[in-house]
């Protein structure tokens, strides 16, 4: 075997796996992450279907089809993207439209292509060299973990939308390395990539939809999209996050005497009453934003402020500007220093009292014991949250039961916790009052209140180290009078007339009794299940218009769950039938024993995997540096665990992963204990070596299996790819349901079975 089928494999794995991070990010920016979820599930099973094209088909085996497979595959990369925003899909049009789920079906298609000619290129390398399966799926597995290295810098130094074409590149130098006629061109093809991309790129992924107001920049890296806009007045910027969520940063001149500095408008529900209940009160912001929560901080008096935001980009344009200076900076004297400051994006932030940190809010805030006087959480979870979630599953380990223990114990003896949202309150009570009795609280009903904002609709939940007082209650928020009712009241504690409001029956009879009576699961979420957005119940399952126009679950309509049985039913009706065909020919047969082997690790492998980079999350943060760590890890030292496949007995291989597996369930929340107080690089570097094993010999399967069914590897592959997607679809509804152990308790039996099967078969029938 030449080496260069070592790199053809690598190269094309590159481009792969960058693919399906970067389209995943784009898909999530604009049309929402359930269903780039779903496009894209549906459209990997394209890389299954080339193997088995090649089983069915036995020309295509040639050298000249992996060659035409890589270039059309690469080319299919270029176009893909563009061909989609020009079809002008719109998910939430789907209802009672048959054009746009034509144009669904065509978005599929499409986006599958490159999958499906990549399937075909790495089935007859597979084929050919079968014998060297050990290297060649080394060369997959370490070529797919560089790629994601390679798409989130890609992303984040040439912004997403130039990566997306960029990402082509490395399958294009390995359609050349098979084709020496055509090597000579190499450098003109990387010329006019790199500078057509970067020409073209912001032009040809440019969104049809009608903005509210015309954009005046845009970022995009691996992160989030951001649109800057300017309000009607100039007296604002405004920042859209991945089409779905909106951050104002204001115009401040530098006096917080001024009223423009601390007019309620600014920031919309005021903390000032709990900031002065402190001499020197120390404040802490849950998603800062564009920054009004400090800004009110400061205008309060607060003495110690906090600014934690996920977002980087955000932290570096509020301190440093945006590049194209759309926020207008001056120069000023700051400290003794002469120093340039935005406008808008604000002198505030480079006051002394506030430390701006660009870290996930849970592993900041468990470094701070009785540390915060006012914790403050304004929309921290909002639709585009859900959207840059799209990696893993919009998992939020900001509103689960242990997140509300890490809050309480940050605070203060006198601390308060302030957390709004519009849809997640009665979960987010049911946990904060769970979270309460697990830490031995007493009498946590006196500790809680739920405040309402008709006018804004939103709902505020009042967590209190000291019982509240009734009179406090009044004031806390905002003067409460029957003159300003919607404005804000009390939903609890409440007057005799709202006794019977949702918040009363969940603090005086438990959710337990409230929630068959809903239309939306309140169950409390933990680190195990944490997933807030996921509120819809089977109930609720509806094919009416209004039912299937919204994105997200906040009416109970259980979107993710039709799309996810969607997904399975595909996969099991259509997909798996057609790996059935060769049975049906002439020539030799997988034997019954092998399908369902390579099916079992599969649908095992993309579970783990699955599960991993979400509760990973917990440790590592943000979900961007979650995926990064746990693929890459699993990734390379699957890699390197096939290289020595045949080193270790099946027995020690699969007892292995089994065992990880069990430990994992039984002692990940000690881990996140151990190392969740310490810096993120030595977080991701914990990560890294505690996975490492597991990833090492989860690589061997796969070559194991290989050696007993020889050249037909191809259709193995097909077999593994379509279990693959099975796998990960099934897996979450096993996770949402029952959480992320109940789902590595599947993966061991998937595992188990798997050995079982080996074990008892001898030779290829």
């Amino acid at each position: 075997m030449d080496r260069k089928h070592s790199y053809t494999i690598a190269l094309l794995s590159f481009s792969l796996l960058s693919l399906e991070l970067i389209w995943t990010r784009i898909l999530a920016a604009e049309f929402f992450y359930t269903f780039a979820f779903l496009v894209l599930s549906l459209a990997i099973l394209g890389l299954g279907l080339g193997g088995l094209t090649l089983r069915l088909f036995p020309k295509v085996d040639s050298l000249g089809s992996l060659r035409n497979s890589l270039l059309v595959g690469g080319i299919m990369i270029l176009v893909g993207p563009p061909l989609v925003y020009r079809l002008g899909m719109s998910f939430s049009a789907l209802a009672g439209s048959w054009a746009m789920l034509g144009k669904l079906i065509l978005v599929i298609i499409i986006l599958s292509s490159s999958f499906y000619f990549s399937g075909i290129a790495l089935a007859i390398l597979f084929k050919r060299f079968h014998s060297n399966i050990s290297q060649l799926y080394m060369a997959d597995l370490l070529g797919a973990g560089l790629g994601v290295i390679g798409a989130i810098l890609a992303m984040n130094v040439f912004s997403t939308p130039v990566a997306s074409f960029l990402i082509s590149i490395p399958i294009f130098i390995a359609a050349l390395i098979n084709s020496p006629k055509l090597w000579k061109l190499l450098p003109g093809v990387l010329i006019l990539l790199a500078m057509g991309t970067s020409y073209f790129g912001h032009i040809l992924l440019k969104s049809s939809k009608p903005e509210r107001l015309p954009s005046i920049y845009q970022h995009w890296d691996a992160m989030a999209q951001v649109k800057m806009f300017a309000y009607p007045g100039d007296e604002a910027r405004g920042m859209v996050i991945d089409n779905a969520a909106n951050t104002p940063v204001y115009k401040f001149d530098g006096d917080f005497s001024l009223p423009d500095s601390g007019a309620e408008d600014l920031w919309g529900i005021p903390a000032g009453d709990l900031i002065r209940q402190f001499e020197s009160c120390h404040f802490l912001s849950l998603g800062a934003g564009g920054g009004a929560d400090v800004l009110q901080a400061l205008a309060q008096g607060a003495t110690e402020v906090y600014a934690v935001e996920v977002n980087p980009w955000f932290n570096k344009m509020l301190l440093e500007g945006d590049p194209e200076g759309y926020l207008r900076s001056y120069t000023d004297t700051l400290q003794s220093e002469l120093v340039t400051l935005p406008t808008y994006t604000s002198q505030f932030y480079h006051d002394p009292r506030v430390t701006v940190i660009s870290e996930d809010a849970r592993a900041f805030i468990r470094r701070h014991s009785s540390r915060f006087d006012v914790i403050y959480s304004l929309s921290s979870n909002t639709f585009a949250a859900l959207a840059s979630g799209s990696f893993a599953l919009a998992e939020n380990y900001l509103f689960t039961t242990e997140a509300f223990q890490d809050y309480w114990i940050a605070l203060s003896d006198s601390g308060f916790l302030m957390m709004e949202h519009q849809f997640y309150m009665p979960r987010l009570v049911s946990e904060a009052l769970l979270a309460l009795d697990k830490l031995g609280v007493e009498h946590p009903k006196s500790h809680i209140a739920v405040y309402n904002l008709p006018s804004m609709r939103r709902k505020v939940l009042l967590l209190s180290k000291r019982p509240l007082e009734t009179d406090f209650l009044q004031i806390a928020l905002r003067d409460i009078s029957s003159e300003n009712f919607q404005d804000v009241h009390l939903v609890y504690p409440a007057v005799d007339s709202l006794k019977d409001n949702i918040y009363e029956r969940i603090v005086e009879q438990g959710w337990q009794e409230v929630a068959d009576s809903l239309a939306v699961d309140i169950s409390p979420n933990s680190d195990n299940r944490p997933f807030a957005a996921q509120m819809g119940l089977w109930k609720n399952l509806s094919f009416d218009r209004e039912a299937q126009l919204l994105p997200y679950e906040f009416r109970g309509f259980p979107l993710t769950k039709l799309i996810v049985l969607i997904i399975i039913l595909v996969v099991l009706l259509l997909i798996f039938p057609i790996t059935l065909i060769p049975y049906f020919r002439a020539g030799p047969h997988l034997s019954l024993r092998h399908f369902a082997y390579f099916a079992l690790i599969g649908i095992a492998y993309m579970s783990v995997e699955l599960i991993l980079m979400q509760q990973y999350t917990l440790l590592v943060g943000p979900s961007v540096y979650s995926v990064a760590a746990i693929l890459v890890t699993l990734l390379i030292s699957s890699g390197i665990g096939s290289r020595y496949s045949s080193v270790f007995e099946s027995n020690m291989v699969f007892l292995a992963i089994i065992a990880w597996l069990f430990l994992d369930i039984i002692l990940f929340r000690y881990f996140v204990m151990l190392f969740g107080h310490y810096e993120q690089g030595m977080r991701i570097l914990a990560t890294v070596l505690v996975v490492s094993p597991l990833g090492f010999f989860m690589g061997m399967p796969f070559p194991k299996g290989v050696r007993h069914v020889g050249p037909l590897v191809d259709w193995s592959f097909a077999v593994n790819g379509a279990a693959s997607v099975l796998g990960s679809t099934i897996t979450i509804l096993i996770i949402i349901s029952f959480g992320f152990r109940a789902g590595l308790g599947v993966a061991m039996i998937l595992y188990g079975s798997a050995l079982l099967i080996l074990k008892g078969s001898n030779k290829m029938t």
